[in-house]
């Protein structure tokens, strides 16, 4: 056993709004910045859709992460090491500008120097580029909400395999069916963009898991771009060098959370860290398709087994550490509480970053169709568990998504998340919960008391509460004290004044 700590970010769907503030935040903080103006480091697609950059998910086109061939060895998708010499200056799988989009601002001077006339003044799109006039025919988020879904939503890969029925009747009411997924790197155990570098220029820092772009030693052969199945690495036009989502690891190192995470107006982001097992990255990545889930999940460690412990100190995790990993959000909605799956799980990158599957799809659409079937309230209730599969998002589309196409895992998930909202439903409109509840818990595999957490880490964290931060013994520049967005809940333990639990 060798332990490794890896920070580790959770994404809770139910809760996102759409709002694109961390987008923002992040825009504002790190890519403001020529040769980086159609970065978008974290964005938030909306579900079905075909993403940023557009189709991002065909690993036919792309050739991103990795595959298993018939004798169980896995492989780069993009290239071997021939192929890899033939593509150094041309290679047909990195996406075209037109796939994210050409960056424009507008000729603002038009509005002052335009001549008198009977029309209002515009002011002409021109690319960041080149400068050039140029007409918009896509954007950032351009599909937002479905507004393209004749282009967008319905071309959505993760649809194969739902019930044409069903999928037409998407179709037909496209633009209230849908979701949020927020994305940024995902910072993997098994990162393809590391393997596929010929300048070896990424790497993966042994303290937290963060992945980085050694700048000096890139040598902008956009390998990387390439072989990331999740096209989170990008190619700065203007420098010459290869860029992506660096977690906010200055942030991290003086206490604070990354800018995304800190902006969220829904709360929907939890952080902290989690132990796994290097030894067993390499059975996790040659693992069937049928098993890559659970021995990924395997990996990843008790932070309260006595032995785990011991390893971990054998391998310079301090105390601190272990403290963080304990009290860690992520450890307790990915391992103690099983309801949060990684993000396409079978381009065998051991992505570490999380997501709690929506519920709220699911029951809008059921109660609906159990108001119409003239079903008594307290009955109500608990037919909603035999409802799932006829929820608004199909267990097939979010099973595509999180657990490599298997419906069961998916449905374990969101029958926990129902019992928990049945079993408060319960107590704060009845005032009290029946034996019908408890036994829909125990059906769920819970129990009152992990409901109750469950309930709480969902719904009234506080700051430290949702970001576990361990410290990374730095010294705080003074800088990083005057910045704005230090929030004072959100000081990690060793910096400054650790905050007051539950305040």
């Amino acid at each position: 056993m060798r332990v490794r700590a890896q920070m580790s970010m959770l994404f809770h769907l139910d809760k996102c709004i759409g709002c694109h503030t961390c987008s923002v935040a992040c825009k504002n903080l790190w890519t403001d910045r020529k040769g980086a103006e159609y970065m978008w480091w974290n964005n938030v697609e909306t579900r079905p859709g075909t993403g940023y950059p557009t189709g991002w998910e065909d690993q036919e086109h792309y050739k991103g992460g990795w595959w298993r061939d018939d004798k169980g060895k896995v492989h780069l998708k993009i290239q071997n090491q021939p192929m890899g010499l033939a593509r150094l200056f041309f290679n047909p799988a990195l996406p075209q500008l037109d796939d994210y989009y050409d960056p424009f601002t507008y000729r603002y001077s038009d509005l002052f120097t335009s001549p008198q006339g009977d029309q209002q003044p515009t002011a002409r799109p021109i690319s960041m580029i080149t400068g050039d006039e140029m007409e918009i025919t896509s954007g950032p988020n351009w599909d937002d909400d479905l507004g393209g879904s004749g282009t967008y939503a319905r071309n959505d890969l993760s649809l194969d395999g739902v019930d044409p029925e069903i999928r037409q009747q998407m179709e037909e009411i496209e633009r209230v069916v849908f979701n949020y997924l927020p994305r940024i790197c995902n910072h993997c155990l098994n990162p393809s963009c590391v393997a596929a570098c010929p300048a070896a220029a990424i790497y993966k820092r042994a303290e937290d898991g963060v992945v980085l772009v050694h700048e000096d030693k890139c040598r902008a052969w956009r390998m990387c771009v390439a072989a990331c199945p999740y096209k989170k690495v990008y190619y700065n036009w203007s420098s010459g060098k290869s860029e992506k989502c660096i977690l906010c690891f200055p942030r991290m190192e003086t206490g604070q959370a990354p800018a995304c995470a800190h902006s969220c107006v829904g709360r929907i982001r939890y952080m902290g860290v989690l132990l796994y097992d290097a030894d067993r990255i390499e059975a996790v990545v040659h693992s069937p398709d049928d098993e890559l889930l659970d021995t990924q999940m395997d990996a990843i460690l008790d932070p309260f087994d006595p032995r785990v412990i011991a390893e971990a100190k054998a391998a310079g995790i301090g105390d601190d550490w272990i403290d963080s990993a304990q009290r860690s959000p992520a450890w307790k909605f990915v391992k103690e509480w099983g309801l949060a799956l990684p993000l396409h799980p079978e381009y065998r990158t051991a992505a570490m970053m999380f997501y709690i599957p929506p519920l709220s799809p699911v029951m809008s659409t059921i109660e609906n169709n159990l108001a119409r079937l003239d079903i008594g309230t307290d009955e109500h209730d608990f037919e909603l568990f035999d409802q799932l599969d006829k929820a608004r998002l199909p267990l097939k589309y979010l099973a595509n998504l999180f657990s490599i196409g298997d419906e069961e895992v998916i449905t374990k998930i969101l029958r926990k998340m129902l019992a928990v909202r049945l079993f408060k439903r319960r107590q704060s409109v009845e005032g009290f919960v029946d034996e019908a509840t408890l036994a829909a818990l125990e059906a769920a595999g819970t129990t009152p008391e992990e409901a109750e957490a469950i309930y709480r880490l969902t719904t009234l964290p506080t700051m430290d509460e949702r970001f576990v931060l361990p410290p990374y013994h730095r010294e705080m520049s003074i800088e990083s004290l005057n910045d704005p967005l230090v929030h004072k809940g959100q000081v990690g333990v060793g910096y400054l004044t650790p905050p007051t639990r539950g305040a």
